[in-house]
């Protein structure tokens, strides 16, 4: 009888594998993140254009899903550009989609709309949600009050401090942290995540964005979450094996995928 103990898996929940910034192509970026035990990946869409790369890299692989959404930096171009991406194959949730009043790439109003209009594109389909909100926390639950918010909302790279947080919960979202969490100046998300609830807790890389120390400065990849989840199990005094095990969990419940 085998005393070893099982593998550890992860589930990057939010990535965005068609990216050209992504080094060695897609096929190598899975391989990689496999290797590491990484063997779920959301990759996740932002127009019509990366939405539709996200659906064909979902039907390549048997262990990557998609996402079809308009980010708040595209919101200008209308929902309609997306909506009739939602019922394609391995498609999981709506988004990511929200309110960025850092860069204000599109309008205000326009970001409101679009957000509003896939909140209920989320109920009218019964998706998950997955949001982005960037000096918008207010506006963001304004919204979301207003127009429900949809069972399964995930709040991706979760950025707040702890009352962010609290507010996030107390609305049943889950918060997933990315390699922001392992940065040194983040004490408040690392907060937030000592409050955040296991079985409400996500972790992802929104590769190739915001790599984790110790690969700070360079693209992110999937195998990296592996990072984030360790920060995570430092930060709140819980072993890699819990982080692991109940994110990949919550993963599965979140965006309902299928389990192994």
């Amino acid at each position: 009888m085998s005393t070893e103990s099982p593998v550890l898996r992860f589930t990057d929940n939010h990535c965005h594998l068609y990216d050209p910034r992504v080094l060695g192509g897609t096929d190598e970026l899975v391989e990689a993140a496999r290797a590491a035990g990484v063997h779920r990946m959301i990759t996740v869409g932002c127009d019509r254009e990366t939405s539709l790369a996200a659906i064909d890299i979902a039907a390549r692989y048997t262990d990557v899903w998609a996402t079809v959404g308009l980010h708040p930096h595209e919101a200008k171009f209308g929902v309609h550009t997306v909506a009739d991406l939602v019922s394609e194959p391995k498609v999981v949730a709506i988004g990511e989609c929200g309110l960025d009043y850092f860069y204000d790439h599109s309008a205000r109003d326009e970001q409101k709309q679009a957000f509003a209009e896939q909140i209920r594109l989320a109920h009218e389909h019964q998706l998950p949600l997955v949001i982005h909100t960037r000096d918008a926390w207010d506006e963001t639950f304004e919204i979301l009050d207003s127009e429900g918010m949809p069972p399964n909302t995930i709040f991706h790279c979760f950025s707040g401090g702890p009352a962010e947080a609290d507010s996030c919960l107390e609305r049943g979202g889950f918060l997933s942290f990315s390699g922001i969490v392992t940065f040194k100046n983040a004490e408040p998300l690392r907060e937030a995540a000592r409050r955040c609830p296991l079985d409400r807790m996500l972790i992802e890389t929104d590769a190739p964005y915001l790599a984790p120390i110790p690969h700070r400065g360079r693209p992110n990849q999937p195998s990296y979450v592996t990072f984030v989840a360790e920060s995570l199990a430092l930060t709140t005094n819980r072993t890699l094996r819990e982080i692991a095990e109940a994110t990949d969990h919550n993963a599965v419940i979140a965006f309902r995928l299928p389990s192994p």
